[in-house]
């Protein structure tokens, strides 16, 4: 066994998350790299979801203009790796998005081969992807990246449309975790 590492901030935050709302689950650390950030027991750990976490800053406060501080919550950023997406052995993907302004954490937990099939249907297929997660106040949740500014308004608006970017299905999506916790 090499040197225990430490979390990541993302980890934590997932990790207290579920501790403070499933407390008869176990909520375990792999002793190494292995593309699973947090396994989760239940009581008895005969069964057990795997989560990979992803955290971003809020770019909400440091780069997006008045007009959308009033009504979004958390804006993150993040790079993937599509073949690492594609070959993730995760049960679940955890986007985490710490709200500065509004005080918040918001999580995206969604399956990798579920994420990877909207991302590539929205960007294509290259090997590194970019996406824009953004929280809205109204509790809705939407992929931005390549959005005009025209439409990223109607998005802070809550009068944005389009099925392939609305990932508000994943928000807050931890039944896979609750039923662990029976």
């Amino acid at each position: 066994m090499k040197p225990l590492f430490s979390v990541h901030a993302g980890e934590y935050l997932v990790g207290s998350h579920i501790e403070r709302h499933f407390p008869r689950v176990h909520v375990w650390v792999p002793a190494r790299d292995t593309g699973i950030d947090l396994l989760v027991s239940n009581r008895s750990n005969r069964r057990s979801v795997s989560l990979q976490v992803k955290f971003s800053k809020d770019w909400l406060v440091t780069d997006l203009g008045p007009e959308f501080q009033p009504r979004l919550k958390a804006c993150g950023w993040w790079t993937l790796n599509r073949s690492k997406l594609h070959r993730s052995s995760a049960h679940y993907w955890v986007f985490v998005l710490q709200g500065f302004a509004s005080r918040s954490q918001d999580f995206v937990v969604i399956p990798p081969r579920e994420l990877l099939r909207r991302l590539e249907r929205l960007h294509g297929h290259q090997g590194t992807i970019q996406t824009y997660l953004w929280i809205t106040r109204d509790g809705r949740c939407w992929e931005t990246r390549g959005l005009k500014k025209r439409d990223q308004l109607l998005v802070a608006h809550g009068q944005f449309a389009d099925r392939a970017r609305d990932f508000t299905q994943w928000l807050s999506a931890w039944s896979p975790i609750a039923a662990l916790n029976r």
